[in-house]
């Protein structure tokens, strides 16, 4: 889908979103009669410096108090020399935290996956919302195995082997579906206003439940055993 087509689904009574540069700021209505915050990243742009800041900006000086909806379609994070020397690594943080924040203070963040997205750009939007859903056609990774092979050392074929089987091996909305990363897959055929409007009746409180789904579908079967065993650790330790 077209970001022009995914804001009239999920907005057909009208919105104010504009897409400046790649980087979508506005609001729009919602059939509960709140206004949604729109922020974004649009047309496969890199999330550097420059476009966090503006983003993190956008939230902390909104005057609504309805959900927050992030629409994504970014390249990676920027990999530039200015923008890794301006502290690349805390702009996209701050943005996280941003989102983070207007969450746990009653703002519910929503992240929709309609194209592409990896690394540090993916972890700063689309990671760093409390219920993350994406379309057909959204091409999300955590890290592209090409740069897997470069990390791990690993040869390419060996992991593409390996992404046959192990979800957290391999890139794709459907992967990243099986180890919880994305809570859900909407229908593009159906009104996205009408899944927006359930999910919202139904929105799930901000407790991160990520890797209870990853063990639920099987895709990520000892996260949630062993982040409860840290959890217990700390907790005898206090």
């Amino acid at each position: 889908m077209t970001l022009d087509e995914i804001l009239a689904s999920l907005f057909p009574a009208g919105h104010d979103v504009k897409n400046d540069n790649g980087v979508l700021l506005g609001a729009a209505p919602l059939r509960s009669g709140a206004r949604a915050l729109v922020i974004g990243v649009a047309d496969r742009i890199p999330l550097g410096v420059d476009e966090a800041i503006r983003l993190s900006r956008y939230v902390l000086e909104s005057s609504e108090d309805g959900p927050i909806l992030v629409l994504v379609d970014s390249d990676s994070q920027r990999m530039s020399k200015r923008d890794e020397l301006l502290g690349l690594n805390e702009f996209l943080s701050h943005l996280a935290k941003c989102l983070i924040y207007a969450d746990v203070k009653g703002r519910p963040t929503i992240g929709l996956l309609y194209g592409h997205s990896a690394a540090g750009a993916f972890l700063a939007t689309a990671l760093a919302t409390r219920f993350l859903v994406g379309v057909p056609g959204a091409q999300p990774a955590v890290m592209d195995l090409p740069s897997m092979s470069k990390v791990t050392k690993l040869p390419l074929d060996v992991l593409e082997q390996r992404a046959k089987s192990t979800p957290v091996f391999a890139p794709g909305l459907d992967n990243l579906a099986q180890t919880g990363a994305v809570h859900q897959i909407w229908d593009a055929t159906v009104s996205l206003a009408d899944q927006l409007d359930a999910l919202l009746k139904s929105l799930p409180d901000a407790k991160d439940r990520r890797a209870a789904l990853g063990k639920a579908r099987g895709g990520r079967v000892k996260a949630a055993e062993i982040a409860e065993r840290v959890r217990g650790l700390a907790l005898l330790a206090e």
